[in-house]
């Protein structure tokens, strides 16, 4: 029998949850659905300037509304609790003292002066910028002096020479990494907090990670952390690097794209299964090409076809899903969304003409409230149709009321106009737009006093 496969998710609680960070999150959770095992959220916020707890909590808020839901965190607890990086210090710090007596890790007195200076002198002289050593080998009696002058020490990795270290990736295959590439990297800040290198590995394999998924842009973080894990004889995750999510011009996802906020979709009305359908398909070829209901998602989820090349968000096909999911939704459904204590009438009647909740304030206007100013192709068809038209329009309103079939059978006789001639002019006055829902639906809702004052409104010479 396989072991249980368990993931995770493991942000920084340093700003909102972004696309590409949801789209990780959401695989993560579908491997773990998929095949019957478990998803942890565990909160990295050891980097203390950065880390703020209402990021944290929109985080969570993010997460639950996209429904990826964790069986262990912070919140819900579990066997490797705690799941908040700032609170397993004490842990950190034992498996500290073990690296230092092994030999595996040393303190450095760097300052932040003199490692850019050396960063400075490797680039002129060509060569790619790394630690040099230069605190590896200080005696007792240096270390002593500068502790003796009050320099906190940071605590690098000693990175072992000659050595190469590989691994399968999950995405990438087979890879295999130089330990002369790779310099003597800190694990704990100066502060004596853990740094992520260190953190973020010793925690997958305590708490039973067995597959992480990540950009592949911490590809090269990799190594590293197998190295540590190597040193202190921890268990190995298997490791599975994505392509990062890009924008329509090919770079990384930034707030130059829009809004790419999994908070600022909401906050426009996106629904989460519009947003969940947009990433199924972005860096994972699906068995399926139509819309998924997202509880459907885990049987369709397949960890071999995800994708190492770049995926390519475009805004456009998420607005084609947000239609998708809107068509499943009941009448009941879009009105909770709209915020709307419209009839149930109205709501069916302007279902197919709103993508986001915006888009149904101009109807709502059309129903109950006053118009725009008519844009300029309206305005033509106003003119177009003449005074004469909206005084016949008008009469024959108030001998036909709602009725649309009527009004026009009267306004066709009245004025000899049929077909767009008749409908457009009418459509126009009574809606202020050329296109949208049926009109004669939309004449029942509206007050009769509404519709016969926008017809006169044209009946009269400016």
């Amino acid at each position: 029998m396989s072991p249980t496969v368990i993931t995770r998710f493991a942000p920084s609680p340093s700003g909102s949850l972004h696309l590409g960070n949801a789209r990780t999150a959401f695989f993560s959770h579908l491997w773990a659905r998929h095949s019957g095992g478990r998803f942890i959220l565990r909160i990295e916020d050891t980097d203390v300037e950065r880390s703020q707890v209402r990021h944290r909590d929109a985080l969570l808020r993010d997460l639950r509304w996209l429904g990826l839901e964790w069986d262990e965190g912070p919140d819900v607890g579990g066997p490797a609790a705690p799941y908040v990086q700032s609170e397993r210090g004490d842990y950190y710090d034992a498996l500290f003292a073990r690296l230092l007596a092994g030999g595996f890790a040393y303190p450095c007195y760097c300052t932040v002066e003199e490692l850019e200076l050396s960063r400075k002198l490797q680039r002129m002289a060509g060569q790619p910028p790394r630690y040099p050593g230069t605190c590896r080998h200080l005696s007792s009696a240096q270390r002593a002096d500068r502790e003796a002058r009050g320099v906190r020490p940071s605590l690098r990795f000693a990175v072992p020479a000659e050595t190469v270290i590989g691994f399968t990736d999950l995405v990438h295959g087979e890879q295999q990494f130089a330990s002369a590439g790779i310099g003597d990297f800190i694990i704990r800040r100066e502060d004596g907090t853990a740094a992520f290198f260190f953190s973020n590995a010793v925690d997958d394999s305590v708490m039973g990670v067995t597959h992480v998924l990540r950009g592949d842009d911490h590809l090269t973080n990799t190594p590293r952390q197998l190295f540590i894990l190597d040193a202190l004889q921890m268990r190995r995750p298997d490791y599975g690097h994505l392509g990062l999510l890009v924008g329509a011009d090919g770079a990384p996802l930034s707030k130059r794209h829009g809004s790419t906020s999994v908070g600022e979709f909401r906050e426009q009305g996106f629904l989460p299964a519009a947003i969940l359908n947009q990433l199924f398909h972005l860096g994972h070829s699906a068995d399926v090409e139509g819309w998924l209901a997202p509880a459907e998602m885990p049987v369709h989820f397949r960890a071999e076809h995800l994708g190492r090349a770049a995926a390519r968000f475009d805004e456009s096909q998420l607005l084609h899903w947000q239609k998708e999911s809107l068509q499943r939704l009941s009448v009941a459904e879009i009105a909770k969304w709209l915020g709307s204590n419209q009839s149930p009438a109205f709501i069916e009647l302007i279902r197919h003409n709103v993508v986001l909740p915006a888009d149904a304030l101009p109807w709502t206007a059309v129903v109950a409230g006053e118009l725009p100013p008519l844009g300029e192709a309206e305005q033509r068809v106003i003119e177009a149709a003449g005074v004469e038209f909206f005084s016949a329009a008008t009469e024959a309103l108030d001998e036909s009321g709602a009725d649309l079939k009527l009004l026009t059978k009267l306004l066709k006789e009245r004025t000899g106009r049929k077909g767009a001639e008749l409908f457009m002019p009418l459509r126009v006055a009574l809606t202020g737009q050329a296109h949208g829902p049926e009109l004669a639906p939309l004449l029942k809702l509206m007050p009769p006093a509404t519709a016969r004052h926008r017809l006169l409104s044209h009946a009269k010479n400016p």
